[in-house]
C-alpha cells in the first residue's frame, strides 16, 4: 500500500477521543487568537490580495506566536486550522489533518528539519490536503490523491527565518493543500507513490509511516512568549534569575545548550524585530530588560536599543553536540558574571508551555488576552463553525477564493 492511500485510510478512520477535541478547541482559540494578533502587522496589506485562505494562514504565522509540534518540529494549526476553516471543516478534519502533519514530520525527522528544509511548509502542504478532503466530503481515495497533488508544492527553506517569506510560505503550503483537495474533487489523480518517492528525495529518515497512538502524537506545545519556540527555553531560564541582576553590573553572559537546540536561531545581531525573533542573544537581552518578553519586545525599535545592542555583544554560546536531536535536547545552561566576579545562574530543561508542562488556563488566558483587548470576547464562544466568519469580518481579502468558488 502507498503511504499516500495508508495516511487517507487512517484519516478517514480516526475516531477522535475527548482529549483529542480538547487539544482541537485550544489550538482553535490559540490560532484565531494569534492570528487576531497580527491585525495591524505590516504584511497583512500584503497578504490581504492572496486567497482568502493564504491571508488568514499567513497572518497567523508573521508573529511567531503560534504552537508548534515538538517532534517533527512543525507548527501544526497555523496550517490546519486556517485549511479546514476555509474548507467549512470541523474538529475532526483538523485532527485528520493535523495527525497526518505530525506523522510525515515525524517520517522526515530531525536531519531534515537540520539541513535547513522549513518543515512546516513540506509537511503541511500535504497534510492541508487531508484537512480539506475531510471537510470537502471526499473519499479515501481521492483524499491519497489529494496527498499527492500537494506534493509539487511541499517546500520552504529556513534562510527565510526573520523575514516576511517565513510566513508567506506557511500561506503558501495551506493553499497548496486546499488546491489540491480541490482538484481532486473535480477528477484529478496522480500516481500514489509520488509521496513514497518524495519522502525518499527530501532524506526521510524512515518511509514507513507511524498511524498508531492519539491523533496528535505527543500533543503540542503552546508559546508564551511571540518568538521563535528555541528562545522560550533561553527566555524562561533568565528570567528565573532576573530578579538577582542589575543591568549595569553584567560583565559577561554565558550559555551552554546542545547545539541543535538553537537551531533556528540564525541571527546574532539582529537589527529587525523579526530578526529578533529568531535570535538567541536577543532572546536573553529581552528575558534582561523587559518585564515580559511580548508584542513591544519584537519591534525594530525595542531590537535596536542600545541597552539591548550592548547585552547582545555580551553573550558568548557553547554549543555542545549531543545524541538528542530536538528543540528540547538537554538543558539550557546560563551563567551572567557581575564586574566584582560573583555570577548568577539558572537551569532549565522545559520551558512552560511544553506538551510535558501545558500552560495553566490563568497562563492560556493571559496570551489570549495579550493578542488585543477585544481578543477574550471574540474567542470566548468560539467554535469551528463561526470562527471562519469572525476571520472574514476582521481579515478581509481583496480576492475571495474559497472552497465554493
Amino acid at each position: 500500500m502507498t503511504i499516500a492511500l495508508a495516511l487517507a485510510e487512517w484519516a478517514h478512520s480516526l475516531h477522535p477521543t475527548d482529549t483529542d477535541l480538547s487539544l482541537a478547541q485550544r489550538s482553535l482559540v490559540d490560532t484565531i487568537a494569534v492570528t487576531l494578533a497580527a491585525r495591524d502587522h505590516p504584511l497583512v496589506k500584503t497578504t490581504s490580495t492572496l486567497s482568502e485562505l493564504a491571508h488568514w494562514a499567513s497572518t497567523g504565522h508573521v508573529l511567531d506566536f503560534d504552537d508548534l509540534h515538538m517532534e517533527s518540529t512543525t507548527h501544526i494549526s497555523v496550517v490546519i486550522v486556517p485549511t479546514v476553516l476555509a474548507a467549512g471543516g470541523t474538529a475532526e478534519a483538523y485532527l485528520a489533518g493535523a495527525g497526518v502533519m505530525a506523522r510525515l514530520g515525524n517520517a522526515l525527522g530531525w536531519s531534515h528539519y537540520a539541513r535547513g528544509w522549513h518543515a512546516t511548509c513540506t509537511a503541511g502542504a500535504p497534510a492541508a490536503a487531508v484537512a480539506a478532503s475531510l471537510s470537502l466530503g471526499l473519499n479515501i481515495e481521492q483524499t491519497a490523491h489529494a496527498i499527492s497533488l500537494a506534493i509539487p508544492a511541499a517546500g520552504g527553506a529556513q534562510r527565510a527565518f526573520g523575514t516576511p517569506g517565513k510566513p508567506l510560505q506557511v500561506g503558501f503550503a495551506a493553499e497548496a493543500g486546499l488546491r489540491a483537495a480541490l482538484l481532486a474533487r473535480a477528477g484529478a489523480r496522480s500516481d500514489l507513490r509520488v509521496v513514497d518517492d518524495w519522502l525518499a528525495l527530501v532524506g526521510a529518515r524512515h518511509i514507513a509511516i507511524d498511524t498508531s497512538g492519539s491523533a496528535i502524537p505527543n500533543g503540542l506545545a503552546i508559546k508564551l512568549f511571540p518568538c521563535c519556540y528555541a528562545m522560550q527555553r533561553p527566555i524562561g531560564a533568565m528570567r528565573s534569575i532576573r530578579s538577582e541582576l542589575e543591568i549595569r553590573d553584567i560583565a559577561a553572559i554565558r550559555v551552554c545548550t546542545p547545539a541543535d537546540t538553537v537551531r533556528p536561531l540564525i541571527h546574532h545581531n539582529p537589527t529587525t524585530g523579526l530578526e529578533g525573533k529568531f535570535s538567541l542573544e536577543y532572546a536573553l537581552a529581552t528575558a534582561l530588560l523587559d518585564d515580559f518578553p511580548g508584542f513591544a519586545s519584537f519591534t525594530d525599535a525595542a531590537v535596536q536599543r542600545p541597552d539591548a545592542d550592548s547585552l547582545v555583544r555580551l553573550v558568548t554560546v557553547e554549543l555542545p553536540e549531543t545524541s538528542d536531536d530536538n528543540l528540547l535536547a538537554g538543558d539550557v545552561r546560563i551563567s551572567v558574571q557581575r564586574h566584582d566576579g560573583s555570577c548568577a545562574e539558572a537551569t532549565l530543561a522545559l520551558p512552560p508551555g511544553s506538551p510535558d508542562l501545558p500552560p495553566t488556563p490563568s497562563e492560556m488566558a493571559a496570551k489570549v488576552a495579550s493578542c488585543g483587548i477585544d481578543v477574550p470576547d471574540l474567542t470566548a464562544s468560539l467554535t469551528w463553525e463561526n470562527a471562519a466568519h469572525l476571520l472574514r469580518d476582521q481579515l478581509p481579502v481583496l480576492m475571495r477564493e474559497t472552497a465554493s468558488a
